[in-house]
């Protein structure tokens, strides 16, 4: 048990696995400006713009056709006349004149639709002799068809990427499309990682009989590098107030202290003891959730020159680590980078399996998303419970099951978090 000036420091605060994520988000809205650098459009996938790109020209910057084949007047094509091809326009290139009755342009996806064409005619809409065309019989055409007009995507000086948008493959091809070669992005934020425990021994090291590897810092690295942070990986400490208060002052230079192990109620488990001499603020020391429930999350004061930093106490079993990481720490490490606030990604999917419920706890079980059909569908991987290290690298994401619900049935639609 917990020693009695532990628990009169603090309050014991456990809440349902909703309010820990409202708890969570409120936090991070608290969030101030990040620092500010540069970066070479090439190298900003991922990274969170801090200054809006806005476009620098029209959008598209001229009446852009969308498929090949005529340009033309649309009531000259509706006549059933013959056209006569007057020539050819293809991307990058220029048509001088304007259109005039009776002509039709030859013209290629993504080339500049002539002055006074109206519309586009579908190559396989048309006869052609050669030298006119005329609308195969039954089709018609109507003004601005397959005819994206100049500025319809953006007009000059709009905002077409904001602040706080992470910067994915699409939005890199429209900055490029704007000019933007280098790009104001947040500075990443660094997020240190210290496991716990008399029984961990480094991955370089042959464990004892009584060992076992420190797999949390490596995967916990792995879940900050993916969410866009540095993990500054720290020594695993032994279960000791001195060594624990050493390692803990040297992880509170980061931007985010992550300590995984020392959280539960053992005799040994004295990270909590150690965060409250420090003068650390609890919001919540546990979540009503499986694995994962003695998540801690609380922040340290501003001391001795530090500034002031948040921290999450992750359970030791490596699955309940990561779970409680893309259900807490993900969210705050986002907003800590500059990004848009939101929680942990869910989505929902068909479950395949009939699976118990667990009253008054959301569980959270390794499972994997197919989407091999019309509707994504999600199957639990059989594990040991929250040590099962194998299970949890089969798995590509987690069923979330409500606490409220006794059994889950197939058929039944439920979230899934993605990780």
């Amino acid at each position: 048990m917990r020693s009695a000036s532990v628990r009169e420091g603090r309050d014991e605060r456990i809440v349902r696995f909703d309010e820990a994520l409202e708890i969570v988000l409120a936090q991070a809205k608290l969030i101030g400006p990040q620092a500010i650098e540069q970066v070479a459009l090439a190298e900003s996938t991922g990274r969170v713009l801090a200054s809006s790109i806005v476009a620098d020209r029209d959008q598209p910057p001229f009446d852009r056709s969308t498929r090949d084949g005529y340009a033309v007047r649309a009531e000259d094509a509706m006549s059933g006349a013959a056209l006569t091809i007057a020539g050819q326009v293809q991307a990058g290139r220029l048509w001088e004149e304007e259109i005039v009755p009776g002509q039709a342009i030859e013209i290629m996806t993504g080339a500049p639709v002539p002055a006074g064409a109206d519309a586009v005619a579908m190559l396989e809409h048309v006869e052609d002799s050669g030298t006119a065309i005329r609308l195969m019989d039954g089709r018609r055409i109507a003004t601005g068809e397959n005819i994206v007009p100049r500025g319809s995507e953006a007009r000059q000086g709009d905002v077409v990427l904001h602040a706080g948008m992470e910067l994915e493959p699409a939005a890199v091809a429209l900055a490029a499309g704007c000019g933007a070669a280098t790009l104001e992005v947040f500075r990443k934020p660094k997020v240190a990682i210290l496991a716990t425990g008399d029984e961990l021994v480094d991955v370089m090291e042959t464990p004892g009989p009584q060992q076992i590897r420190n797999s949390n810092s490596y995967g916990l690295a792995a879940l900050v590098t993916r969410a866009g942070g540095v993990p500054l990986r720290l020594p695993a400490a032994e279960d000791r107030r001195e060594e624990l208060e050493r390692s803990i002052r040297r992880a509170r230079t980061a931007d985010l202290m992550l300590l995984t192990g020392g959280v539960s109620m053992g005799k040994y488990d004295l990270v909590e003891e150690v965060l409250l001499s420090l003068g650390g603020t609890f919001f919540f020391t546990g979540a009503k959730m499986q694995p994962g429930k003695p998540v801690v999350f609380g922040k340290l004061p501003e001391r001795d020159g530090m500034p002031e930093v948040y921290f999450f106490g992750l359970p030791g079993n490596p699955v309940s680590s990561q779970v409680t990481f893309s259900c807490f720490a993900e969210p705050m490490l986002r907003a800590i980078r500059g990004g848009d606030l939101g929680g942990p990604r869910f989505v929902q999917a068909t479950l395949t399996d009939e699976v118990a419920g667990k009253p008054g706890l959301t569980r959270l079980l390794p499972a994997r998303l197919t989407s091999n059909r019309v509707r994504p569908e999600v199957k639990l991987v059989v594990w040991q419970g929250s040590g099962d290290m194998a299970a949890n690298a089969r798995a590509n994401c987690y069923a979330v099951l409500p606490g409220e619900i006794e059994r889950f049935r197939p058929g039944d639609v439920i979230t899934v978090l993605l990780r």
